[in-house]
């Protein structure tokens, strides 16, 4: 398997779509919006991109399987899986805020193989494949030196659902906001962790997030030198649904407050 090149038309067919994307943000109605649960909002923009995405893909590989948001198909292959997520960030896009992205992981044999995150409105296209580095836009890629909490600035997700952790949660994030220089919230799970990757963000941190949130951004967060946890340390973030990605400088730190503020 070529990597390098399977990894090259993944990013043209996250581009071709991106490109829809974009073309209907600029005259998309508000009002053409389903509610799949609470504050868990999809349009007809998501459905056709990853209908878009997935007729292209299977192209590919066409013995690999589907693990898709939208559930444009969900098949499982016995070697290969795609994790997409077509609009990363949806709740962003409706309400016209120009941060989302879309995100497209390989999976072989269980492990990441390929991930790519399209930021659509900066045309920033994150890209790693299994033997090479982690790129932005053909440009290596790598995680922050920062090594203490206090000179990093973070990133998070706020929950949107399962309020029974609410409370704990927000004395985890008062405490984290007291510890770093600022606290960020964008809303694409993806783009954060494409954040971690560049330097930009030292860290994230969110929970309740699916495969397909993660799954491409997280291999880039390992690709450019980072570490990928969940709350306790662990390696399992995605059976877990929670993720903690960082520089690899600052995890015994952040580990430390979550102990204290948020796990059992």
């Amino acid at each position: 398997m070529n990597y390098e090149l399977l990894c090259s038309k993944v990013i043209a067919i996250a581009r071709l779509t991106g490109n829809f994307i974009r073309k209907e943000s600029m005259n998309f109605d508000a009002n053409a919006v389903e509610i799949k649960g609470l504050n868990d909002l999809v349009s007809y923009v998501d459905k056709n991109a990853e209908k878009q995405l997935v007729r292209n893909l299977v192209k590919l590989i066409p013995e690999a399987g589907f693990i898709t948001e939208e559930e444009t198909i969900n098949t499982a292959g016995k070697v290969f899986n795609w994790i997409i997520d077509p609009l990363d960030g949806t709740t962003n896009f409706i309400h016209g805020l120009p941060t989302y992205a879309i995100s497209i992981a390989l999976y072989e044999d269980g492990q990441p193989v390929i991930g790519v995150v399209y930021e659509i409105n900066r045309g920033e296209m994150f890209s790693t494949y299994k033997g090479g580095a982690a790129y932005l836009n053909n440009k290596e890629i790598s995680v922050s030196k920062r090594t203490s909490l206090s000179d990093t600035l973070l990133a998070t997700g706020f929950p949107y659902y399962q309020f029974d952790k609410q409370e704990a949660y927000m004395k985890l994030l008062s405490e984290m906001m007291r510890s770093c220089h600022g606290l960020r919230r964008i809303g694409s799970a993806a783009t954060d962790l494409a954040y971690v990757a560049c330097g930009r963000f030292d860290g994230f941190f969110e929970y309740n997030l699916n495969s397909w949130d993660v799954a491409a951004g997280a291999y880039l967060v390992q690709q450019a030198g980072g570490n990928i946890l969940n709350f306790s340390g662990g390696a399992e973030f995605i059976e877990q649904r929670e993720i903690l990605a960082t520089n690899g400088a600052i995890d015994a730190e952040i580990l430390a407050i979550m102990a204290t503020h948020f796990n059992d």
